[in-house]
């Protein structure tokens, strides 16, 4: 997926990018160019950047959807960091983890760090129309004016991607609750099926309506998971599936994610928590998928603890997201083949002559 130009030609030099680029198409196919790509992020400061003034608001949801206040803190952001090694200056426009469903007809609730919605199909056979994409809808308006904001200020300096949009099992959960879905599955598979089709026929709509927006002037792709793409890319999900069993997972929702795999370029899979592990045998043998991101939530840390499951994801030619420790690094080593790994965070690095020695180390993994 090369790219014609340089798109961050004001935040990272073009020798740096070309190489970087390289490393995550390997990344992508499971394979390693000269050594795996490391995201590393300082804050560097910038004397000559202008800092948005703070401001105080009423209620969380105005905090949230103030977003031409939210977009010069981007830029102010980007102006400040600095993108060490492979890390690319990305950004997505977060509205929620369930701002979909929001776009739907849900009512949509603001906290502190996270959203939620109120289920709004409370009966299959009267509500089921209620529940589709409305572009009049304060929430694709605030969307949308929120990725155009972005766009005065990113050219050049960073990628704008789309929010975290969730199809499939997460959409439906919200459109009816998460225990209720898992009844559904029994008492209502047809009801299911039929929504988890139209919704997907919804979203793929809305993804090309973004897609064709942020990317206007050839600019690259990124989502929430801050991996750069000339062409179609996003994060693929199914949280809901850690609820259900693998035969339910694969009858009801592996097509839709299937489908969803072969619209796009390249994509990532986020497997949250143990109990979705379940399904990982399913997922790798998604021809179109490139990589996963295992996420083993809070109290569950540790590589060694895991490494089972990075062992198959490897094994599949899958691309494997690594959020470690430092001092995991020779675990990493030695149990891992540098083939199809991005180091996408690594707790402890504190400064560039850590990041330099590190990299170092990573660069002589064979």
């Amino acid at each position: 997926m090369k790219f014609t130009k340089n798109p961050f030609s004001k935040t990272i030099p073009d020798e740096s990018f070309e190489l970087s680029m390289r490393r995550y198409e390997a990344f992508f196919n499971g394979e390693v160019y000269d050594r795996p790509p490391v995201s590393v992020t300082f804050w560097k400061g910038n004397k000559d950047a202008v800092k948005p003034e703070d401001k105080t608001y009423a209620s969380h949801r105005e905090r949230w959807l103030d977003v031409e206040h939210r977009a010069k803190q981007a830029d102010y952001h980007f102006a400040c960091a600095e993108f060490y090694a492979d890390a690319m200056p990305a950004y997505f426009p977060n509205l929620g983890p369930e701002i979909f469903s929001a776009i739907c007809g849900c009512k949509y609730h603001f906290m502190p760090e996270t959203t939620w919605t109120e289920p709004n199909i409370i009966n299959w056979e009267k509500d089921i129309d209620k529940a589709v994409v409305n572009r009049s809808s304060e929430y694709f308006i605030a969307l949308d004016k929120f990725i155009r904001e972005l766009l005065k200020y990113s050219k050049d300096k960073f990628a704008v991607g789309f929010t975290d949009l969730h199809a499939g099992g997460d959409h439906l959960a919200a459109l009816r609750d998460p225990e209720i879905l898992c009844l559904d599955l029994y008492d209502n598979p047809e009801f299911v099926k039929s929504k988890i089709k139209s919704s997907y026929e919804e979203y793929f709509k809305l993804y090309e309506y973004f897609y064709n927006l942020t990317t206007l002037e050839g600019e690259p792709t990124t989502s929430w998971i801050g991996l750069v793409v000339n062409g179609r890319y996003n994060v693929v999900q199914n949280d809901f599936s850690c609820m259900i069993s693998k035969k339910m997972f694969d009858e009801f929702f592996l097509e839709g994610l299937i489908t969803e795999c072969e619209k796009l370029d390249r994509s990532i899979y986020h497997l949250d928590g143990p109990d979705a592990v379940k399904h990982l045998d399913s997922l790798l043998e998604i021809k179109k998928l490139n990589a996963v991101q295992w996420v083993c939530g809070a109290g569950n840390e540790g590589f060694m603890r895991w490494l089972d499951v990075y062992k198959r994801i490897q094994k599949a030619k899958k691309g494997v997201h690594l959020h470690i420790n430092l001092n995991e690094l020779d675990d990493v080593f030695a149990n891992l083949k540098p083939d199809g790994i991005w180091f996408s965070h690594i707790d402890g690095i504190r400064d560039r002559e850590t990041a330099a020695k590190v990299i170092e180390r990573i660069k002589n993994w064979k």
